[in-house]
C-alpha cells in the first residue's frame, strides 16, 4: 500500500476512535444525568403552566394589575411543587431484600425498605419501580431520619433468570403538576423457578428403584438416616437438624447431614437437544414435577439436564437446588446428548419428541403439544406431582 493511502487509512481510523470515544462519553453523561433527576409534566400540570403563559400573556397585553398578581401567584404554585417534589426524593436510600425466587404462575412480593437521612423534611408519597417489572411498590410517609418498608407484588409466566438493576424513586407530590424521578443502581436477580404441579403419569413399576451399584447405590445426603457429617445451614434445611452446639461454637447455624440408602435414587434426565419453546418449557415442568414426586414419596433424587449434574440428595433444599438448575438450563438443537453417570436403564428420561431408547422410561412432549406423555407400553396418563417453589423466564406480568 502506498505512503499516502496509508496515512489516509490511518488518520480515518483515529478520526474514528476519536468519535466513538467522544460518543460514548456523551452518552455515559447522559445516563448519568438522566439518572440524576427526570421531570415530566402530569397532565393537569402541563394544562396548569400553559394556563400560567396565558393569563401571563393577558396581563401584559393589558397591564391589568390583577393579572400579575394573579400570575405571580400561579408562577409560584409552580415553584413550590417543584421544590417540594425535588426534597422528597433527595436524601433518600432505597435498598431492595435479598432472595428473590418464586415459581411460575405465583406472586413475588419485592420488598424495599426506604431510609430518609434528612433531619427534617418527610419524604412522601413516593413510588418505587424496578424497571422491567410492571408493578410499583409505594410508601405514604417517610419522617425525617427514619425508615419505612414497602412491597410490590409482581407475577411471571416463563421460567429463567430475571435480571434486577435500576430502581427508579418518583413522586408526584404535592401537587400533581409534576412526576420527578431519580435512578439509584441496585444489582440482583429474580430466580423464576418451574411448575413442579403438571400432572404427569407415575413411572413405570421399577423404573429408577432397581438395585444398582456405583454412583447411584452410594450413600446420598437425606434428610434422615445415618448421620453423615455437618455443614453449614443452606436456606430449605429443616431448622429439627441444627447441630446447637456446633452453631453455638461457630456463631452460625450448622445442620446435620444423613446418609441414606441411594439404591432408589430417582435418576431424571432431562435431554436439552430441543428448540426453545413452549414444548421445551414443557419438558422442565415435567423433570420438576418428577422431583416434586419422589421428595412426596420420601426417596432421593438426582437430576441430569444438558451437561449439568445435580447429585443425589433429598429435602426442600436439595429440590430447591434441582429447580435452580433447570431455571437456568438452556435448550439447543447443537447441545450434547445426556450423560448420567448411572446406567440409563435405571433413569427417567425427559425429552421433546421421541427420546433417546435404552431408558427405565421416558417422558415425551410433542414437539407441538402442550402436555406430556409417557413412550413406554405401559403408560396410563393419571396423576403425579406434587406442589413446590420452582421458577421460570423473565416474562412479568402484573399481578392482581
Amino acid at each position: 500500500m502506498p505512503t499516502g493511502a496509508r496515512a489516509r487509512v490511518s488518520a480515518t481510523s483515529g478520526a474514528r476512535r476519536v468519535a466513538t470515544a467522544v460518543l460514548g462519553g456523551l452518552k455515559r453523561a447522559w445516563r448519568a444525568l438522566r439518572a440524576w433527576r427526570r421531570i415530566y409534566f402530569t397532565s393537569f400540570g402541563l394544562s396548569f403552566t400553559l394556563g400560567s403563559i396565558a393569563v401571563g400573556l393577558a396581563a401584559m397585553n393589558t397591564g391589568n394589575n390583577l393579572l400579575y398578581l394573579l400570575m405571580g401567584a400561579m408562577v409560584g404554585f409552580i415553584c413550590v411543587s417543584s421544590w417540594l417534589s425535588e426534597q422528597t426524593i433527595r436524601d433518600v436510600r432505597v435498598e431492595r431484600g435479598a432472595f428473590h425466587t418464586v415459581t411460575v404462575g405465583q406472586d413475588l412480593r419485592l420488598v424495599y425498605q426506604l431510609t430518609n437521612l434528612k433531619r427534617f423534611l418527610p419524604s412522601l408519597a413516593v413510588e418505587i419501580l424496578e424497571v422491567g417489572l410492571p408493578n410499583r411498590a409505594f410508601v405514604a410517609h417517610v419522617p425525617g431520619r427514619a425508615s419505612a418498608t414497602a412491597r410490590s407484588v409482581n407475577g411471571f409466566v416463563r421460567r429463567g433468570i430475571h435480571p434486577l438493576g435500576t430502581v427508579t424513586l418518583s413522586t408526584s407530590f404535592p401537587f400533581g403538576l409534576f412526576r420527578k424521578e431519580r435512578d439509584v443502581e441496585i444489582p440482583g436477580e429474580v430466580v423464576v423457578y418451574p411448575r413442579t404441579d403438571r400432572r404427569v403419569r407415575p413411572p413405570m413399576s421399577g423404573a429408577g428403584r432397581e438395585t444398582r451399584t456405583g454412583a447411584a447405590a452410594k450413600g446420598v445426603v437425606g434428610a434422615r438416616g445415618d448421620y453423615r457429617s455437618l455443614h453449614a445451614y443452606r436456606p430449605g434445611d429443616d431448622p429439627k437438624d441444627i447441630h446447637w452446639r456446633s452453631s453455638a461454637r461457630s456463631r452460625e447455624p450448622v445442620v446435620r447431614d444423613y446418609e441414606r440408602d441411594g439404591s432408589s435414587t430417582r435418576w431424571v434426565v432431562l435431554d436439552t437437544r430441543a428448540e426453545p419453546g413452549e414444548p421445551a418449557e414443557v419438558a422442565v415442568e415435567v423433570a420438576a414435577a418428577l422431583l416434586a414426586g419422589a421428595l412426596a414419596e420420601r426417596r432421593p433424587f438426582a437430576l441430569v439436564a444438558g451437561a449439568a449434574l445435580l447429585e443425589p440428595g433429598d429435602g426442600t433444599a436439595h429440590l430447591e437446588r434441582a429447580l435452580d438448575l433447570l431455571a437456568r438450563v438452556d435448550f439447543a438443537l447443537g447441545d450434547a446428548a445426556p450423560e448420567p453417570p448411572v446406567p440409563a436403564s435405571s433413569c427417567l428420561l425427559v425429552a421433546v419428541g421421541s427420546g433417546r431408547g435404552g431408558y427405565g422410561d421416558v417422558y415425551s412432549v410433542a414437539a407441538t403439544a402442550s402436555e406430556a406423555t409417557g413412550t413406554t407400553a405401559s403408560a396410563q396418563s393419571t396423576t403425579a406431582a406434587a406442589p413446590s417453589t420452582t421458577a421460570a423466564a423473565p416474562s412479568a406480568t402484573a399481578a392482581a
